[in-house]
């Protein structure tokens, strides 16, 4: 390469910095997704479905391996053969009631608290990766720095309305005392709301403690200041460490999300009728559950739905069936009055490129339409969820600025339908300048700073950088700017000596 492209290579990077003005516009509070959700089931369709799953509670049932959960279930009337559990029609109905249709997750910050449920929509990052991706480096193990670089990006994101959970796998920590620096992190570098520990009973309990130092602890008795992901170990059954954590947040009354984990053809059958029958039995026994540890605890009723590849046994992301799947199981939440959580921004592909757009966008583009509330993996998803994209998550994190925009949808006001503007620009003129175009300019239409809207020719002579070259730019530069929100220094002081406390009680487990 020529020194002279390399300097317009450089030159053209330094340009990137975003436009103040742009910024100010942008800046949007969590969305109402203002669209009407997609229907894909009549209701004679989603009834089926729906007693198809009262079938397989009340007569296949859902094993539960917790000796304290089976005692609660019979205590509540649940009929019990060995692990499995098996639950009256009518008393489905009645426990799900008890959740609370819409709630509030506390944020360190209150002005970022969010609302979960009706037709607000929050993004968080990608959860669980224990590997990161970047043009410079490559693959690799997914360290400390890693989680606090991608917990920064997202404090200093405009679209992700939440900090998320374990955005990644921090392996140079011991396992069995990471969950402490991962909470940490999340309180110390943002402000936003964040999620708890669900590894075992007692990191939960750590999360409640770190919550309660942060909030207190009548604070978030009243309203939950955690967030935490309990998976159904498809199928059909509960394991002792995600009922362990369930337990401990329903009786700290912190909000849960419980998210059957189904790949079609492999822990559901291939068929998505039979799937969508499972994920339901499945997602309506952890609620029902959770009511009866704490009746009226928050719930999120969850999906995490894909097929994977009969010739190989891969995961699919971003496939036509799965997105079918989405659009119904947000029908079901809608028909338990619960708040739902499904989409982001899925991929296969192990690095920023086509394949990983065209993914995520079938993906994100559906979960918009199907009215999800919580958006887990909303930026940085790649490698079907073994690694967190840099670059990927600066990519998502500008579409993600054009859902805000699309939810919006149409604007039929007085200014929205423009008629003097109509009636006064002659045919032999054009709107640019006049009153209502200098009006509306600064925010009628999205504009990104990141995507290039210029020609071929100044593209070219700038550099010719791609969007992946650009995004490896940005996320850098984000982190040079980045400025850490404000921290009681007790609250600080606190949560350090509780760390450094359970560290040294914390024995590994091997």
């Amino acid at each position: 390469m020529s020194s002279d492209r390399r300097k317009r290579r450089v030159n053209r990077r330094d340009r990137y910095q975003v436009d103040p003005e742009t910024a100010v516009v942008a800046k949007i509070t969590q969305p109402i997704n203002t669209l009407p959700p997609y229907e894909l089931l009549n209701d004679e369709g989603l009834e089926k479905i729906h007693n198809a799953s009262l079938e397989i509670l009340s007569d296949v049932g859902i094993d539960f391996y917790d000796d304290e959960a089976q005692a609660i279930l019979k205590q509540h009337g649940v009929r019990l053969e060995g692990d499995t559990a098996f639950f009256d029609r009518e008393m489905i109905a009645e426990y799900v009631a008890k959740t609370p249709s819409q709630f509030t997750q506390m944020a360190r910050n209150p002005a970022r608290n969010v609302v979960m449920g009706g037709n607000h929509i929050c993004f968080a990052p990608v959860y669980g990766p224990p590997f990161v991706v970047s043009l410079d480096r490559g693959r690799r193990d997914a360290t400390l720095e890693d989680f606090r670089n991608f917990v920064k990006l997202t404090y200093m994101s405009d679209w992700l309305h939440h900090s998320g959970g374990t955005i990644v796998e921090p392996t140079d920590e011991p396992t069995h005392t990471r969950h402490l620096d991962m909470i940490y992190s999340h309180v110390k570098y943002s402000d936003k709301p964040f999620m708890g520990s669900v590894t075992s009973a007692n990191n939960a309990a750590d999360s409640v403690k770190m919550a309660e130092i942060v909030f207190g602890a009548d604070a978030i008795r009243e309203q939950p200041a955690l967030l935490s992901l309990i998976n159904i170990s498809s199928p059909r059954r509960l394991d002792d460490r995600m009922l362990g954590a369930l337990k401990v947040y329903a009786k700290a009354r912190q909000a849960v999300i419980i998210t059957p984990f189904l790949f079609s053809g492999a822990m559901a059958p291939v068929s998505l009728a039979g799937t969508l029958v499972q994920l339901n039995a499945e997602a309506l026994a952890g609620v029902v559950f959770t009511q009866m540890v704490n009746p009226g605890s928050p719930v999120i009723f969850g999906a995490f739905q894909t097929n994977i590849d009969l010739r190989s046994g891969a995961p699919v992301f971003g496939s036509p069936e799965s997105q079918i799947a989405l659009y119904v199981a947000a029908q079901l939440a809608r028909k338990h009055k619960l708040p739902f959580r499904s989409g982001g921004m899925f991929a296969s592909s192990k690095v920023a490129d086509a394949q990983a757009a065209y993914e995520s966008v079938m993906v994100m583009l559906p979960t918009v339409q199907a009215g999800v509330n919580f958006v887990l993996h909303a930026a940085g998803w790649l490698e079907g969820g073994l690694a967190a994209g840099y670059e990927k998550f600066v990519m998502d994190n500008e579409l993600l600025g054009m859902f805000h925009k699309f939810v919006q949808g149409l604007d039929l006001s007085e200014n929205g339908m423009a008629m003097e503007s109509l009636r006064t620009v002659p045919t032999d003129a054009h709107h640019l300048g006049t009153p209502h175009t200098m009006q509306n300019f600064r925010h009628a239409f999205h504009r990104s700073d990141f995507f290039d809207y210029n020609s071929f020719e100044q593209w070219r002579d700038e550099g010719g950088i791609t969007a992946t070259e650009k995004a490896n730019g940005r996320y850098k530069q984000l982190l040079r700017q980045y400025q850490p929100p404000e921290l009681d220094p007790a609250i600080d002081e606190a949560l350090q000596a509780f760390m450094a406390k359970r560290k040294e009680e914390i024995e590994p487990e091997y």
